[in-house]
């Protein structure tokens, strides 16, 4: 065993939500050791890679667009989305309606105080499932950060590295937490393996051969090490009986090293998990032609007009549209029997309406590069979509409806039924027929009109009505999609402070968490559903509080 290491607080995982976990105990004064299997080039974990988002309520960014917002309106689209039914869901509650304050009052200026700033044009994610009370945003909250990611990243590294200049905190990476250390009841410090050093780069995966042994005690430990998306048994595992059959096939939205492997190790010690079966996977999913992990999965953040049709051609219901209502969308294609499904669309919708999830995905708004912003006004298909569209095995692109099919046949599974030229051609005419007038029985026509009534869609992420038949409009293109997993929306039950739970509802004393690890705060603030630009906001708002928790809790 190592020589023994000691510190104020010990924070598991070097992720966002350990950033600021970390940063605000070391702003209070307590020496704190964070704790990283990867290797420092991995610090920031998963939201590095994010596009940034952010969940705001009635922000100055909202009213420049025309959006009237307010607390009670993201509170009832917030517990409509949630559908809080269960005992144990006091405490999610608890969090959402606390994050919600949070995201209506000081979140912004919080991060604007230190350095933090968002592109002007506020998008409108989850649009929901057509019922005032239902689920979905009913207006724009999703605001993207100027660097995406790593522009979220920045000031709180920044921050944990001034006070690693000062000796007040410390970097424990390549340790792998095998343990939690329990003496009387109380967790006062983590043991585990030092793995070898690795000089990979961020996201691919790493050694795990072993050079040593280590134990760092502290007087409060947080646990800020993420989700389960990377380990895809343990996500069939837990997936529940009302989202169908898990798919025999994904895509993974996260590096393998996201494996719920200290989730279990925490709950084995004797804190209490709630809600596992939770989560939240797209069906967007693409793979992609430049892999940075393994069986690496990109989102297509699509725009309303895309023909979205199951494996055998059958277009999908209201309210499964692109970017409406992802867990229904879900479930629906889950009763399907197939692991994928289609976009069909135009050039026009493509250059309009596809944006790509992830910080490497969007180089202008990650390298705040304002000339390249600006290029996707102009005419052609962002930069990254247009590489997919090139070289994506899961794209396919032809001058006529015929040879789009034949295409999309060609790429389909083995076990699939063969597309009907004929039947897309009827679904493709019908739904043309309902351009012809400014109203419409088509629902899914209705609600693109309806989005370009709102100024930001109609500048950047909905594309002008036309018929999909037009050549003008060419060429079609379809898009084979995946289930691609990502969050976790269960996890660690905590108390307002950040405290686990035990089993019968007592704190276990020394023990915190925040982040995906407990389900964004309490262990499952969003309940079944999220609203988007939610996750990154759970890891700032459970890792500031577990972080100011714990600092408070230090003798």
């Amino acid at each position: 065993m190592a020589a023994e290491q000691q510190a104020d607080v010990v924070v598991v995982g070097g992720g966002l939500a350990g950033l600021v976990a970390a940063a605000e105990a070391a702003d209070a004064g307590r020496s704190v050791v964070v704790v990283e299997q990867e290797g420092e080039q991995s610090l920031g974990g998963q939201a590095f890679w994010s596009l940034g988002g952010l969940f705001l309520v009635d922000s100055p960014e909202q009213r420049r667009m025309g959006i009237k917002d307010s607390l009670a309106l993201a509170t009832q689209d917030w517990l409509g989305s949630a559908q809080f039914d269960r005992d144990e869901d006091r405490w999610p509650r608890a969090w959402a309606e606390a994050y919600l304050d949070f995201a209506a009052g000081e979140k912004r200026a919080w991060l604007r105080g230190m350095g933090h700033r968002f592109f002007p044009l506020v998008g409108w994610a989850e649009r929901g499932d057509g019922r005032a009370e239902g689920h979905g945003n009913s207006v724009p909250r999703f605001h993207i950060t100027w660097g995406t990611g790593p522009g979220v990243v920045a000031p709180f590294e920044r921050r944990v590295r001034e006070h690693a200049s000062t000796g007040r905190l410390r970097f424990a990476f390549r340790h792998q937490v095998d343990g939690l250390v329990v003496e009387g009841g109380t967790v006062v410090g983590v043991r585990g393996t030092v793995l070898e050093p690795t000089a990979v780069d961020r996201g691919r995966p790493s050694s795990r051969t072993a050079v040593g042994e280590f134990e760092i005690r502290g007087q409060a430990v947080v646990v800020t090490s993420g989700g389960i998306g990377g380990n895809h048994d343990l996500v069939r595992k837990a997936w529940p009986a009302r989202l169908g059959t898990p798919p025999r096939t994904m895509v993974s939205g996260v590096p393998a090293h996201v494996d719920g492997r200290m989730l279990a190790i925490t709950q084995d010690a004797g804190a209490s998990v709630i809600n596992p079966d939770r989560m939240w996977h797209y069906v967007e999913g693409i793979r992609n032609w430049d892999p940075i992990w393994d069986n690496h999965g990109i989102r297509i953040l699509p725009g309303p007009s895309s023909l979205w049709l199951d494996a055998t051609g059958r277009r999908l219901p209201a309210p499964c549209f692109p970017g409406f209502d992802t867990l229904s969308t879900l479930q629906h294609l889950r009763q399907t029997g197939h692991d994928y499904s289609w976009f069909v669309l135009t050039q026009k919708v493509i250059e309009k309406e596809f944006a790509l999830s992830g910080s490497e995905q969007n180089p202008d708004l990650t390298g705040k590069d304002i000339k390249l912003v600006l290029s996707r006004v102009r005419g052609g298909a962002p930069g990254p979509v247009e590489a997919f569209k090139q070289h994506g095995e899961d794209f396919v692109v032809a001058d006529t409806l015929d040879e789009l099919v034949k295409g999309m046949n060609a790429i389909a599974d083995p076990d699939v039924p063969e597309l009907d030229t004929e039947a897309i051609r009827r679904l493709v005419e019908a739904r043309d027929r309902e351009i012809d007038n400014p109203f419409s029985k088509d629902a899914q026509i209705t609600a693109i009109r309806g989005a370009r009534g709102y100024r930001g869609d109609r500048l950047s992420r909905t594309a002008t009505p036309h018929k999909f038949l037009d050549p003008k409009a060419g060429p079609l293109i379809a898009v084979r999609l995946h289930v691609l997993s990502r969050k976790t929306l269960g996890g660690l039950e905590t108390d307002l402070d950040g405290r686990c739970l035990r089993s019968d509802g007592s704190p276990f004393p020394g023990l915190y968490a925040a982040g995906e690890v407990n389900g964004f705060g309490g262990g499952g603030m969003m309940g079944y559903n999220a609203l988007e630009g939610t996750f990154l906001g759970g890891c700032l708002f459970s890792g500031r509080t577990a972080g100011r928790a714990a600092a408070r809790a230090v003798g």
